[in-house]
C-alpha cells in the first residue's frame, strides 16, 4: 500500500469530520480527482500480488528449486505479512471512521 495514497485517504476524512463539525476547514493536500474505489482497488491487488509472490516462491523453495535460498523465501512471506497487516489496520481505521460519521448527528 502507498503511503501517500493512505495519507490522501485520511486527509479527507478528517476534513469531512471537521466540516461535519462546523469548524472552519483546515487546509489539506490537494485531493481532486481521486478516486477511493480506485484506490482501495489498488491497494488491495498489490498486498494480493505480494502474497502470491510469497507463496510461489514457498512453494519453488519446498520442491527444491536451487534458484530460490531461504532467506528470499523469508523476506517475501515478512513482505506479505506486514503488507496485510497494513491493510488490516487502514481497513479498521476507515470502519471506525464510518462509525463515527454514522454517529454525528445532523
Amino acid at each position: 500500500m502507498s503511503e501517500v495514497d493512505i495519507s490522501q485517504v485520511l486527509n479527507q476524512m478528517r476534513a469531512m469530520a471537521v466540516q461535519a463539525q462546523g469548524v472552519p476547514k483546515v487546509e489539506t493536500q490537494s485531493t481532486e480527482g481521486v478516486d477511493f474505489a480506485n484506490i482501495l482497488k489498488t491497494s488491495v491487488e498489490s498486498v494480493s500480488k505480494t502474497q502470491m509472490s510469497a507463496g510461489k516462491l514457498t512453494e519453488a523453495f519446498q520442491v527444491g528449486n536451487p534458484d530460490v535460498d531461504i532467506a528470499q523465501v523469508m523476506v517475501s512471506l515478512q513482505k506479505a505479512s506486514v503488507s496485510f497487516e497494513a491493510m488490516k489496520q487502514v481497513r479498521n481505521k476507515l470502519v471506525d471512521a464510518y462509525q463515527e460519521i454514522m454517529r454525528m448527528s445532523v
